[in-house]
């Protein structure tokens, strides 16, 4: 029997369930509820019926795999993500998250930012992603620490009070006259198995990106990217259709380029989220967080020649 506490009333039963039996398939968890198994309140509910605080679930038992544990919090990898964390309290928690790390475990990883914080804060009864970003790109990752909170921060995404600026460094001049890059995007799988993503002005879904120059080099440009929707791999594919892919992007550079600045010593892809704004789920303060670019990617730029 569980009782619905006030941060968790508003949420669809489903959803309830989903999270308080983790591992259990959607469709196993939609025939106990069509079967009675669930109750509220003692009675029989729908899937779509929404919960109020107090009411009390029975959740009934059911054999699941094993799940997979959280990493230990005495492995190097998590014990340093402490050091990355830039802001904390009731709510949120917002981390600058290294490059090469997968925000969450799967796909033959075994666990991701979100796994290694649960078992840094396991006094925490709520930690959930409130966005993702690339496992190569590095920098700012908010984490919400109550259900309302998250429920607040996506509806801030959903109406675009959230503004995220990326820093990153593209190969050539980008041209002063291109401000914004408005192509639709689609996820595509290569006869490898790869998946990609690629423009597609037919099929594509809407995607906006804002671009600054921030500095100039002989050969490359420092740029602010700002994106306004957050498709998949936006911010390196709106660069690749100008013809300015980023530095050490594997995926979407030509070889010789990636190559060429591997050379010089930069091993991961030059895209860092440097800003964050929204307001503050709780207090309504507007904030403002920046996560500046680690040391190696400042080092590539020292060696640049400046224009």
């Amino acid at each position: 029997m569980v009782t619905v506490s006030d941060d968790e009333a508003g949420q669809r039963i489903d959803n309830f369930l989903l999270k308080h039996l983790k591992g259990v398939p959607k469709s196993r968890i939609y025939r106990i509820l069509r079967k009675g198994e669930v109750r509220v309140n003692k009675k029989r509910v729908k899937p779509e019926y929404k919960l109020a605080a107090e009411d009390v679930v029975r959740v009934p038992p059911i054999r699941v795999s094993e799940s997979t544990s959280l990493p230990s919090n005495k492995l190097n990898q998590v014990t340093q993500l402490e050091q990355h964390i830039v802001y904390e309290d009731d709510c949120l928690l917002v981390i600058n998250k290294p490059s090469g790390m997968a925000v969450h475990g799967g796909s033959g990883l075994s666990f991701g930012v979100i796994e290694a914080l649960r078992s840094l804060r396991q006094d925490c009864r709520y930690l959930e992603l409130v966005h993702r970003i690339d496992r190569d790109t590095s920098g700012l990752l908010v984490v919400a620490k109550k259900r309302s909170a998250l429920r607040e921060m996506h509806r801030q995404l959903r109406e675009k009070v959230v503004q995220k600026d990326y820093l990153t460094l593209v190969h050539g001049q980008w041209p002063k006259s291109i401000k914004t890059v408005d192509a639709p995007l689609r996820k595509n799988a290569l006869a490898s198995g790869e998946r990609i993503v690629i423009v597609d002005y037919q099929e594509g879904k809407p995607s906006l990106t804002r671009f600054r120059i921030e500095r100039r080099y002989a050969d490359m440009t420092l740029m602010k990217a700002s994106p306004v929707t957050g498709r998949t791999h936006q911010i390196r594919v709106h660069c690749l259709e100008q013809g300015h892919s980023i530095a050490g992007d594997d995926k979407y550079t030509d070889k010789a380029l990636l190559a060429e600045t591997q050379a010089k010593g930069l091993s991961r892809l030059f895209l860092h989220a440097w800003q964050i704004r929204f307001v503050h789920p709780a207090s309504q303060k507007e904030m403002h967080l920046t996560a500046p670019l680690e040391a190696s990617l400042q080092q590539f730029c020292e060696q640049l020649t400046p224009l």
